[in-house]
């Protein structure tokens, strides 16, 4: 009886813990994958499907985490399930495209994938490259392009000329 009313105890103060952490992380973490997924932020069910996972991810290693960062270890797995998804998204197969009024809508996944890790959630190159599992010089790479496109975005095509239209006699 003893070891069961520790357990709930344990169980009510981890639940605490969670709920005081993804009450002030979910914020900023649903505004990374609404950024990640080129969504806008008033109509985002993918990203709000990202961040659901990672919370739950994250809720379910609470125990484990031993001293670990709750927002790194959410982000990580994040941009992790997020690189993953990409492809069968936004590749091949094209289900997701992003909102064309979005600004990252310009990027490709990686190259925003690259872009909000290290400009908005301000991690490091090789931080970045460890997690993608890509080298150092392939991160900058892609942050710099994603920067230049950005900054100086491709133009639209210009509208088809018309022949002027003759007199017929």
């Amino acid at each position: 009886m003893r070891a069961s009313a520790r357990r709930t105890a344990r169980d009510a103060r981890r639940d605490q813990e969670f709920e005081a952490f993804a009450a002030g992380a979910s914020g900023r973490l649903l505004h990374t994958a609404t950024l990640l997924t080129a969504e806008t932020p008033d109509a985002n069910p993918r990203a709000r499907r990202l961040l659901t996972l990672a919370l739950a991810h994250t809720y379910a290693a609470w125990d484990r985490l031993h001293g670990e960062d709750p927002y790194d270890r959410t982000r990580q797995y994040l941009a992790g399930r997020f690189a993953r998804s990409a492809w069968h998204q936004y590749g091949a197969l094209g289900r997701a495209r992003p909102h064309p009024g979005s600004t990252l809508a310009v990027l490709g996944p990686r190259e925003r994938l690259v872009l909000v890790l290290r400009l908005f959630e301000g991690v490091a190159e090789q931080q970045t490259a460890a997690l993608l599992g890509l080298p150092v010089e392939r991160v900058r790479a892609l942050c710099d392009r994603a920067t230049a496109t950005l900054l100086h975005p491709p133009r639209r095509a210009a509208p088809p000329v018309r022949a002027p239209k003759t007199a017929t006699p």
